[in-house]
């Protein structure tokens, strides 16, 4: 027992995440921690086809037109400024000097989500914020301000009812076109402190307290504690970057631990480990790849890729067969 510290031990989730499973992800930027390991381990993952969206609104609407599946986005959709086309449903990433450029970008990204979607069996959701931005011409909840004049919006905190109903419609929605999901609910780690730091942890609250209803109402979505491993369990300011908002690469690691104990089995963290080594050994370029000894190693690591595509036709090696000369 360490008793200088409180931890937040995994506990095994009535499902699991396996390679097999086709797993969105959408929300904060703890999403992008989340799917940029689940594809490293070659799982099959969708990630923030907006881009990073913050608030639960904005999620919401995001799920719903990917289930629909035929909401297109069109030019009156974008809007110009400083030199760049935006949408207000997607995070910058997606804004290019020309407007058919954005556009193009916006609707392949749809397309590409709305299909994985359909085939979809794991939803990972993570929530940054209850406070929103609201077009005062229009009343639309924006997901991502764009840095543009502030006198463009008004401000508001979700209320925990209404993040609660928001989802409850969409999620609900999602179960019926895919009865086999599971639904992962998590609220981000990373600070809002635009406003304060009271302001952030307000809006927090009314976060972890819609989920904590939206898991006791619906039996198939889950809550996965990413804000209480780094805010009280590891609880140092050695644990956040250099910003002191976002959390470090150390935590991350140890969230992801904790993530993988929660929704791995036995035989997917065995599998892991071996995918690992062997993105591992493509990592390393060698000096001279033209020798004897090289030449063995690539055909190793070939054969291990082999073995492992034997057991797991489904796994995407080609890159790692690739670059052994395959």
């Amino acid at each position: 027992m360490d008793i200088f510290r409180t931890t937040v031990p995994a506990q095994r989730a009535p499902f699991a995440l396996a390679h097999t499973d086709q797993t969105l992800l959408i929300g904060s930027c703890f999403t992008a921690h989340v799917g940029q390991r689940l594809a490293a381990q070659k799982f099959s993952v969708c990630q923030n086809p907006f881009g990073i969206v913050y608030n639960p609104v904005s999620i919401a609407e995001c799920l719903e037109r990917l289930l629909a599946g035929n909401q297109l986005f069109t030019a009156d959709d974008l809007f110009e400024y400083a030199g760049l086309w935006h949408s207000w449903s997607h995070h910058g990433q997606f804004s290019c000097p020309i407007r058919d450029a954005t556009l193009q970008q916006i609707n392949a990204a749809y397309q590409t989500a709305a299909a994985f979607l359909r085939q979809t069996n794991r939803l990972l959701i993570t929530l940054g914020s209850a406070d929103v931005f609201v077009l005062e011409t229009t009343g639309q909840v924006v997901a991502n301000n764009h840095k543009m004049p502030s006198q463009l919006f008004g401000t508001k905190r979700l209320s925990t009812v209404e993040i609660t109903q928001r989802f409850t419609a969409v999620l609900e929605q999602l179960k019926t076109a895919l009865p086999n999901l599971q639904v992962i609910l998590t609220v981000s780690p990373v600070r809002h402190v635009r406003q304060g730091l009271v302001a952030n942890q307000r809006s927090k609250a009314a976060l972890v307290l819609a989920c904590a209803d939206l898991c006791e109402q619906l039996p198939f979505v889950h809550y996965f504690p990413a804000y209480e491993l780094l805010l009280d369990d590891l609880r140092d300011y050695r644990f956040y970057a250099a910003d002191m908002l976002h959390p470090s690469e150390v935590a991350v690691d140890y969230i992801w631990q904790n993530f993988s104990e929660t929704y791995f089995s036995a035989s997917t963290k065995r599998l892991n480990q071996q995918i690992t080594r062997i993105r591992t050994a493509a990592g390393h370029r060698p000096f001279h790849p033209d020798t004897p000894e090289y030449r063995a190693f690539a055909q190793k690591q070939l054969a291990l890729i082999g073995e492992v595509l034997a057991e797991f036709p489904v796994l995407d090696f080609r890159e790692e067969q690739a670059f052994f000369g395959a």
